[in-house]
């Protein structure tokens, strides 16, 4: 599952302001450490803890500060991370870890064995109505086999399960991990400033080796339209996700690398909300998709199109035939629209995160594309707090144009929300159908039949309209040519430990 990337200088110099370079761009301050400026397009939850959280720009921030028994490198394999070793059972039953020589915490604790069956039964505890993690629901017991090794049972035996324990392992004496951050990574949580900025710092006793870069300040960069400005007046040494058109605007200054987000792009339909819990308008707005238009419009025409839940970065489970099943017909469109009640169409509310250049881009050309087929929907801009709450938690929408990611390199990390009953299921979709092929793949213990019944569920998805497929965001990343080292992952995910200074 390698996602090939490439860095592309930029050729065109702008007759920009003289870079003020002052406290970042590789500087040495007067205490001789490094630091590096990167902007973000969201705060990180108001919780430390790496078990509640739910928000993808948090979980790739945390991904420096926390690790789990394994991690994800950028190939997409798994590699040692708390533990140095791990055997599977060839059945999938039991996997049993050995702790990584010497490992600590940030606060200079040593990590245990209790510490690792502390943290994956904190997250299995399903006491509360449903487990921290929800995978964790197939563990039948954690056992510490000796001061050194850890052994996990499941119920059900899943050769699969190796990618849940990314999760983070977090000391068993820390009584309040909302509000303080320990972890094993390679940076250090310092500090907060809600909306402002975040603050982390190397770990001097990474088993990994100190990172190359002492100090990274995240700064909070909400507004779009001020990045460019930020980038070129050296507030901000590096930002993702930046648009194509932003791209065109920086300055020589900076490296350019290009990717995929990682994401599900869509236009997310409240499948529990009147028009849209009829299979036939929301197959009519499938048809009334123009995937290129978008990409040709919103980003200079590049994205990779989807046509379901998966992503390519999945590989065997990705399903690039689905990407045509609904062609754009304006006329099918019609037809269906009428034959559910809607002769004359209707109108609507797409929710947009105020914060994301590339969905509200996404949104305005789906408005023009809608118009065709006579639905007159609107565009709200809402903050991301406000998204999480309104949309995400409380399913208060009708519409909304966000991409969904993955938090492990697993089929279920983007498959199990759209189980009817699923805490995250926040589309509401309910199929009988997809239930079914869904829990005949969790039960199944061989890869290839787990496989069959995965993409039964990305066809049933595609069958069923759940929601207006569109992409896997091209990703543009400007980092200044002070630093190199910058790597793409198959999840969304950074890692800063990969950063270095240019001499």
């Amino acid at each position: 599952m390698k996602r090939k990337s490439k860095a592309l200088l930029l050729l065109t110099v702008f007759t920009t302001l003289t870079i003020a370079l002052s406290g970042c761009s590789g500087d040495k301050g007067s205490d001789n450490t490094s630091q590096i400026t990167i902007g973000i397009a969201q705060d990180i939850e108001d919780s430390l803890d790496p078990h509640k959280v739910v928000a993808a720009g948090t979980k790739e921030v945390f991904f420096n500060i926390y690790e789990g028994l394994v991690k994800p490198d950028s190939d997409g394999n798994f590699i040692p991370a708390v533990a140095s070793d791990v055997k599977v059972a060839e059945d999938g039953s039991t996997y049993t870890f050995t702790l990584r020589e010497g490992i600590k915490f940030h606060d200079g604790s040593p990590v245990t064995v209790e510490d690792i069956k502390y943290s994956l039964d904190r997250c299995a505890d399903a006491s509360n109505g449903e487990p921290l993690v929800a995978a964790f629901s197939n563990i039948d017991a954690v056992t510490i086999l000796d001061d050194r090794m850890v052994e996990v049972s499941l119920k059900v035996p899943d050769t699969e399960f190796l990618a849940n324990l990314t999760t983070a392992i977090i000391p068993a004496g820390n009584s309040d991990p909302d509000k303080n951050a320990i972890g094993t990574g390679p940076y250090r949580y310092v500090s907060r400033s809600p909306q402002e900025n975040v603050i982390l710092e190397s770990f001097e006793d990474y088993w990994g080796g100190k990172p190359d870069i002492d100090q990274i300040t995240l700064k909070i960069s909400a507004n779009a339209d001020s990045l460019v400005m930020d980038l070129n007046g050296g507030s901000l040494d590096m930002f993702m996700r930046l648009t194509s058109a932003q791209v065109d605007q920086l300055s020589d200054e900076f490296t350019i690398y290009e990717g995929t987000m990682n994401l599900v792009q869509a236009l997310y339909l409240n499948n529990a909300v009147e028009p849209f819990n009829d299979e036939r308008v929301r197959e009519a707005l499938c048809y009334a998709l123009d995937r290129q238009e978008i990409f040709d419009m919103a980003f200079d025409g590049k994205g990779a199109a989807l046509g379901s839940a998966m992503y390519p970065s999945f590989g065997k489970y990705f399903i690039e035939e689905l990407n045509d099943a609904y062609p754009t017909n304006v006329e099918k469109a019609k037809e269906l629209l009428a034959e559910a009640g809607y002769p004359d169409g209707f109108s609507f509310t797409i929710k947009v995160p105020s914060n994301y250049g590339p969905h509200i881009d996404t949104a305005q050309v789906l408005l023009e594309q809608l118009k065709r087929i006579g639905v007159d929907a609107s565009i709200e801009l809402i903050e991301w707090d406000t998204w999480l709450s309104d949309v995400y938690a409380d399913r208060n929408y009708e519409a909304t144009v966000i991409g969904v990611d993955a938090s492990t390199l697993t089929a279920p990390a983007l498959l199990g929300r759209y189980v009817s009953t699923a805490s995250n299921n926040f589309v509401n979709f309910s199929s009988e159908a997809y239930d079914q092929a869904y829990a005949q793949a969790q039960a199944s213990a061989d890869d290839t039949e787990k496989t069959k019944y995965y993409k039964q569920c990305e066809q049933i998805l595609s069958d069923e309209c759940a929601s207006v497929y569109i992409q896997d965001l091209a990703e543009f990343v400007a980092v200044r040519k002070n630093y190199t080292g910058y790597e793409f992952y198959p999840l969304y995910v950074q890692d800063f430990s990969k950063l270095k200074i240019v001499e």
